[in-house]
């Protein structure tokens, strides 16, 4: 086989949020990647609307929250009202919870922002290539690697990469997943929606009340920026090529804009909303994250935020092996722990957006009959919308890569298990598996913040724990105050080694039972030889 033009450790296919939070991620970890993106640009598109607070953790640990705060709506966005029109009064209203105010389970707090707003910050936050107007049109595997076949849109020329490992994050419509031959599973297209980008003056109605969503009878109303402009996001027309999108805008409006109101319309995008999940997300040295392996209805904002957690689960682990300290076996663990999780959410965004379509047609159905709105309408399910941190905050895995009592897992924890619901509310625990709490480690300093390209040990005796080597597993020994300790449920001997994820992998109340089982934990979770 002719060489390749371009040799790196991981390839990375699509440049949306989850690729190019993958890419800042593998750069901390010092992966050679190379990204790729089919299209010439950033999309213009403000699509994805909400980074929920475990995407912020996220961020606050690549250094970019700060950024994207600013660039964000202020805290009060953070809201979704129901109305008739644009401009008549809320008939109910919910917030986002983590997003309208700070929380205590975390250190951070989510934002309402569009993706074109986000994706130029995460493009900055590494310095690794990136080709925009080239796509993937073919690859074949090797023992050692695989072969992408390249090919430049603009110039029409080929390019051949070999990498030891590709991430496709190419999408709902990914061509890697469809190449690879994977099914999915799900209902599929549940809605041909239009988004109309468009400018008019419409803060007189809005500036008291403000929200990140408007949901009205005659669809979704967006703000886009602090600075201004909108969206419009409504079922597509049957024919969409002759519509009069301002006009539309004009009427989904309402007679309450008045005669001065023309919208400007920027730009019009028409788009499916998908709702699966593929049926493997690891073939080979090919893994899939984001819509690639799991396509959200957009309601909740669920459906990058998943995909953001999909990479900050992989990427670990993917360097891990790359560096030799972790086993091939680790690689599989990703599926194990986040499929389960790509269909529990795909359940609740699911059965949000059937909702949300049924009080939309119902309020339709009401206005058409001439039937006025109600001072108040109790929608007992919109305060659930984003009252999410039990799934956002809540993730709980199972796999090869958790010790339950110290213990490796049985053999059943390396296929993925059928999830579980999880309640709108979180509790925290320091179990293996879980995400561990927030707590203050020092002013402006959490828990959270000790975790990054790194296992970290959490303990009020770190002496005791920095006797036992960790060689060669990357690790950092913090120490733990004794009432943190308590609140975890360790002793003064006791100790959590949490993931570079910020999840517990293993978990010693007390005393350990011998001078190697750190070394061994690492082992066992990592899936390597621990050293003699």
């Amino acid at each position: 086989m002719p060489a390749a033009d371009t040799e790196v450790d991981v390839l990375i296919v699509g440049g949306g949020p989850v690729g190019l939070t993958a890419r800042a991620l593998l750069r901390r970890w010092g992966v050679r990647t190379m990204l790729v993106e089919k299209h010439s640009a950033l999309s213009p598109f403000p699509r994805s609307r909400l980074v929920n607070a475990r995407s912020m953790e996220i961020f606050r640990q690549l250094g970019i929250a700060a950024e994207i705060t600013a660039n964000a709506f202020p805290r009060e966005f953070g809201r979704i009202r129901f109305r008739d029109t644009l401009y008549d009064a809320d008939f109910a209203t919910a917030a986002m919870i983590g997003v309208n105010a700070p929380i205590p389970e975390s250190p951070v707090i989510g934002v309402a922002t569009s993706q074109d707003r986000l994706e130029p910050t995460l493009l900055g936050a590494a310095d690794t290539p990136v080709r925009f107007g080239v796509e993937l049109v073919d690859l074949a595997e090797e023992p050692e690697g695989v072969v992408a076949q390249l090919v430049d849109r603009r110039s029409g020329g080929g390019m051949r990469v070999r990498a030891r490992y590709v991430l496709a994050a190419d999408g709902a419509n990914s061509t890697v997943r469809q190449r690879l031959g994977i099914d999915t599973t799900g209902p599929g297209a549940m809605a041909a929606v239009t988004t109309v980008v468009f400018d008019a003056e419409l803060t007189t109605w809005c500036a008291d009340q403000p929200a990140g969503v408007y949901f009205t009878a005659h669809g979704s109303f967006l703000p886009l920026y602090p600075e201004g402009g909108w969206a419009w996001l409504a079922p597509t027309p049957e024919d969409p090529d002759r519509a009069d999108w301002p006009d539309l805008v004009s009427r989904a409006l309402g007679s309450g804009s008045g005669p001065g109101v023309r919208p400007d319309v920027v730009r019009v995008q028409h788009w499916v909303m998908n709702a699966f999940v593929a049926e493997r997300f690891h073939h080979g040295r090919i893994l899939l994250a984001g819509d690639a392996a799991h396509a959200m209805p957009i309601t909740g904002g669920l459906g990058m935020n998943t995909g953001l957690s999909d990479v900050h689960n992989l990427c670990w682990k993917l360097a891990g092996v790359l560096h030799g300290w972790a086993g091939p076996s680790l690689l599989e663990t990703y599926a194990t722990e986040r499929q389960p999780v790509a269909h529990l959410t795909l359940r609740q965004a699911v059965a949000s957006t059937r909702l949300m379509f049924q009080a939309q047609s119902l309020r339709q159905e009401q206005l058409d009959s001439g039937e006025a709105a109600p001072a108040h309408v109790e929608l007992p399910w919109s305060e659930g919308y984003f009252a999410q941190l039990g799934l956002v905050l809540g993730v709980t895995y199972r796999s090869a890569a958790v010790l339950v009592d110290g213990s490796p897992p049985p053999p059943e924890a390396s296929e993925p298990s059928e999830p579980s619901d999880v309640g709108t509310d979180y509790v925290p625990t320091a179990e293996p598996g879980h995400r561990m709490p927030h707590l203050w480690l020092a002013p402006d300093r959490s828990t959270l913040d000790a975790f990054g390209e790194w296992f970290t040990l959490l303990t009020p005796d770190p002496a005791r724990w920095e006797r036992q080597t960790a060689a060669p597993w990357p690790l950092r020994v913090e120490t733990l105050a004794a009432e943190h300790a308590e609140l975890c449920g360790l002793s003064p001997d006791g100790a959590l080694l949490v993931r570079p994820d910020g999840h517990i992998s293993a978990r010693w109340p007390g005393r350990p039972p011998n001078e190697s089982a750190l070394v061994r934990a690492l082992a066992a979770v990592t899936g390597s030889t621990a050293p003699p």
